[in-house]
Formats: C-alpha cells, structure tokens, sequence
C-alpha cells in the first residue's frame, strides 16, 4: 500500500486507517519516509559521490548478506 500512499491513490478512508498506523508504528513510518526520499533523490537526478570508505563497508555488507542467502 506504500506505492499508493506515495501516489495518493488510497481512498480516504483507507488514508485515514494507514496515518493513523503510521502515528504509531516507528518501522512504517520509517519505511514511508524512506522510500519517499529515495523517489525524490531518483527523480532529481542527482548522483552522490560516496566516499571510499562508505563505498567499501556497502559492497562487504553486500556480499556478506549474499553469501547467507539473499
């Protein structure tokens, strides 16, 4: 239901069910607000240059979360 949150496609009633969840619930809320920004920062095509030490901690959590099945 995220994409249609996002979208503001969710008939009201559901909107008024999911903000009141989103009020109480950290994981949603952060999930939501995530994803938003991750919309945002991908339609303002704008590339982020990471730093090597932030690049090389990504691609090991990367390839350690493969080798325990991802």
């Amino acid at each position: 239901m995220l994409d249609d949150l996002i979208d503001d496609t969710v008939p009201s009633p559901t909107r008024t069910l999911l903000q009141e969840h989103l009020k109480g619930c950290e994981h949603c809320e952060v999930t939501l607000n995530t994803t938003r920004k991750t919309i945002e920062i991908y339609r303002s095509h704008e590339v982020y240059e990471l730093p090597n030490s932030v690049r090389e901690r990504i691609h090991a959590a990367i390839v350690a979360r493969c080798k325990n099945g991802c």
